[in-house]
């Protein structure tokens, strides 16, 4: 439920602005020359907006077994195997979740992730080295942290947000570019605009994008923080923190591609500029909230 309000509030804060964009420019009265409504260029938007954060939710989980090379877990073929899926059944239980999918992917740096587009068909994944190196109650708690990305339905959040962002990003774009060639006196009987409007697009599609990529990230930083409180709960603060301090220890290198926001250790950076383009929070920073009790965002 809590998703459901911050996902509407989310979409009406986004009406206020366009509706705000709109009244104080003028934009409507440059639309008509171009043949374009405001309701037709929005449903657009959407579909596409959209339609690309959907599929991508719903290949997630396949391109992450392909990208990632991870071997899923069949009947265990060893005593790790069966200690992965006795804790990732142990936490499901516990979080009234469906047993998800468990797998490994070959890799010298400790890391881990969970996928899919649905909460109830998920995959948690680990490296190798993660598996094989940190201790029994550290891994339980990476497990945990795990489950509970999948229990308060992270990706299909970050989706809806992201379908939400590209929306923005798509039609004010179009809206404003139609307004901007309007004004420098390129308005032609033909429908739609020339080269000069679409380079417009293009640009402002690159700056709105940005924009769109600090909110994105920003969420995905709070969620990591709700992770780990979660992970605590399932597995002991202690054994949380101890697993942050080990992945810490290690190798500084994110997941490839598509992938990088969903491990449990992300980018490293510094500087303000910095921090606002990555999708995790800095370990130090992320025991501390431990330490705190609280849950930062």
């Amino acid at each position: 439920m809590k998703r459901i309000v911050w996902f509407v509030a989310v979409n009406f804060a986004i009406l206020v602005v366009i509706t705000a964009v709109i009244e104080l420019l003028g934009l409507d009265r440059f639309l008509p020359a171009y043949g374009l409504s405001l309701g037709g260029v929005l449903a657009l938007s959407a579909v596409f907006g959209f339609g690309g954060a959907f599929v991508s939710l719903a290949l997630s989980k396949w391109l992450a077994i392909r990208s990632m090379g991870v071997r899923r877990i069949g009947p265990p073929q060893s005593a790790l195997e069966s200690r992965l899926l006795s804790v990732v059944q142990r936490h499901a239980q516990r979080l009234g979740l469906t047993m998800p999918e468990v797998g490994v992917f070959e890799s010298p740096v400790m890391n881990a992730f969970a996928t899919g587009a649905r909460r109830q068909h998920a995959l948690v994944a680990v490296s190798s080295a993660l598996a094989e190196t940190m201790m029994p109650e550290e891994l339980d708690a990476v497990l945990g942290h795990e489950m509970t990305h999948v229990a308060n339905g992270d990706m299909i959040t970050l989706a809806l947000l992201q379908g939400v962002l590209n929306t923005f990003v798509i039609f004010l774009a179009r809206v404003i570019g139609s307004a901007i060639d309007g004004a420098m006196g390129n308005r032609r009987e033909e429908r739609g605009g020339g080269v000069f409007y679409f380079l417009i697009v293009i640009a402002l599609e690159i700056v709105f994008g940005v924009l769109a990529t600090i909110i994105v990230m920003a969420f995905s930083r709070r969620r990591e923080y709700r992770a780990d409180a979660g992970g605590a709960a399932l597995a002991g603060t202690g054994n949380m923190i101890a697993a942050l301090r080990a992945l810490q220890a290690g190798p500084a290198v994110a997941l490839p591609g598509q992938m990088r926001a969903f491990g449990i250790r992300g980018d490293v950076g510094r500087g303000p500029l910095r921090r606002l383009f990555m999708s995790h929070p800095p370990i130090e920073e992320r025991i501390a909230a431990l330490q705190a009790g609280a849950i930062r965002g």
